[in-house]
């Protein structure tokens, strides 16, 4: 109890901290998010949200910003009255974060928050700014003693990219660690909150027709496509200096890919599951010059056409070098070497500019042996297990039946679902589930230290790999599915990119 106000702060009282308030990720999805948690009534009613931003304006100004970010990006239509429980929450507070000697007093005024607000206890610090300034906030963060009074937790939550590859990711993650414990730290990777990631264990682990057959006996391969449609944007200082390896493969694939190979852990722990999918990490095949050679494929998107309208080549787009040898596209084959999955390829691609936007994983099962009405050539398709991720949510299965129209023939069946269910409403997004989890303090859906380091380990192996290259670039339309060369990899195995 609070023997100055009289206040009984409620469980996970708390105090949530946005360092980049009036930044892009604040105004698109963090406000969104914290307003749906509060019409499905996710949020404690002592919660104060202290939005931190470097712009001269006050606390009334920012809440109309705020309201007009919510409005244009909510899942949900604005209730005027949930608006009125998430605005009186909001605080804005214009500090320098780079200003490491204000820490001090920023601390003093989160202090008068808390007593205000009857939220002493537990803080959450969330870095929604550019990478070069995660180190600077931390330090300033350990000098103002601001992790120093939580009667409750202190989390600090980081958004990818964690490091530029495994040198700098472990120096970031000594300086975080010298303020953070482990279990207070979350490496934030939001591909982890969509609603059909999780789903994959729920399928894996919950029906016995799928577990069972799991393994290299009844899988043929396994395929991780992420595309876009979308090219770079506005983002080119960022990605000239990421490229699609460190954009998308050491963090969303890589976590994916362990999510789907992963063994059951033992319980729903969080530390049980980040277990297993570190061995996956820990099985994936040595990324050797042959491998290299022989497996990966790198690809830069030139000028083409979408949707009946030309756009331009990455090399051109604004801000980009007119030489640039960033990669927008790769593909590659992977093996995992352990018993289960050992000699079933994983063939992986993601890319911009590329014919659609879509997440999927696909798993082809293998052909039955060459009996019955295999000999007479009839059955043709595979069966297929695919779990779209985005922009459609879903389960897509397909097996072999009767065609019920001739005497003979037989046609692939399709049993295809979606997620939104009218009884369910609009799905939640997965910055509502990352956030309730930090406050819950369920990390399961969290990188720990361990996977960041084995992924960037394999990362950096590829990327070194590729600086030293001369490709021919660019080497693929914008609209198209990208390089040739990227086809060859799966076809030269007897398979084919499966679309469904």
């Amino acid at each position: 109890m609070n023997s100055e106000s009289g206040c009984i702060p409620e469980k996970l009282s708390s105090v949530f901290i946005i360092f980049g308030a009036t930044g892009d990720l604040t105004r698109r999805k963090l406000m969104s998010a914290l307003y749906n948690l509060v019409s499905d009534d996710l949020l404690p009613k002592n919660f104060v949200i202290i939005a931190i931003g470097r712009q001269d304006k006050t606390t009334d100004q920012y809440r109309e910003e705020v309201l007009a970010a919510i409005i244009k990006y909510s899942r949900n239509k604005v209730d005027p009255k949930i608006w009125q429980k998430l605005s009186s929450m909001i605080i804005y507070h214009k500090f320098d974060f780079k200003d490491l000697d204000e820490y001090v007093v920023l601390k003093s005024f989160i202090r008068k928050v808390e007593k205000d607000n009857c939220t002493e206890g537990n803080r959450v610090f969330y870095l929604a700014v550019a990478p070069l300034y995660f180190e600077t906030i931390v330090e300033g963060i350990q000098k103002g003693k601001l992790n120093e009074d939580c009667s409750g937790f202190c989390r600090c939550v980081i958004e990818k990219p964690f490091g530029k590859n495994l040198e700098t990711a472990t120096k970031l993650n000594e300086s975080i660690l010298k303020v953070f414990s482990e279990k207070n730290i979350y490496r934030i990777d939001h591909y982890l909150g969509k609603d059909m990631i999780q789903n994959i264990m729920v399928l894996r682990f919950c029906n016995s027709v799928f577990e069972s057959i799991w393994d290299n006996k009844h899988i043929d391969n396994i395929q991780i496509s992420l595309t876009e449609e979308l090219g770079i944007g506005s983002r080119a200082n960022y990605y000239e200096q990421s490229g699609a390896m460190r954009d998308m493969f050491q963090n969303h694939i890589m976590q994916i890919m362990s999510l789907v190979a992963m063994e059951p852990p033992v319980n729903l722990n969080m530390d049980s599951i980040r277990n297993e999918k570190q061995k996956v990490l820990e099985s994936i095949e040595e990324i050797s010059d042959e491998f290299l050679k022989k497996n990966v494929i790198f690809g830069q998107y030139g000028e083409g056409i979408i949707h009946g309208e030309k756009v331009s080549a990455y090399r051109d787009e604004e801000n980009v070098n007119h030489v640039s040898e960033t990669e927008t596209f790769v593909a590659l084959k992977m093996h995992i070497n352990n018993f289960r999955w050992a000699g079933v390829p994983f063939y992986i691609r993601t890319g911009k500019r590329l014919g659609t936007t879509s997440g999927e994983i696909i798993v082809q099962f293998k052909d039955l042996p060459n009996t019955l009405y295999y000999k007479e050539n009839r059955v043709k398709q595979p069966n297929l297990l695919i779990l779209h991720i985005q922009p459609n949510v879903g389960v897509f299965f397909q097996f072999n039946t009767k065609d019920f129209t001739t005497h003979n023939d037989i046609v692939p069946a399709k049993m295809d679902t979606s997620s939104f269910i009218p009884d369910q409403g609009n799905t939640p997004e997965a910055y509502e589930r990352l956030i309730h989890d930090i406050l819950r303090g369920d990390a399961s859906l969290f990188s720990r230290w361990d996977e960041v380091e084995s992924a960037w380990a394999i990362a950096d192996r590829i990327i070194k790999y590729r600086e030293q290259m001369k490709i021919d670039l660019p080497n693929y339309k914008a609209g198209s599915m990208g390089p040739q060369r990227a086809f060859d990899l799966i076809e030269k195995d007897g398979r084919n990119w499966i679309t469904v």
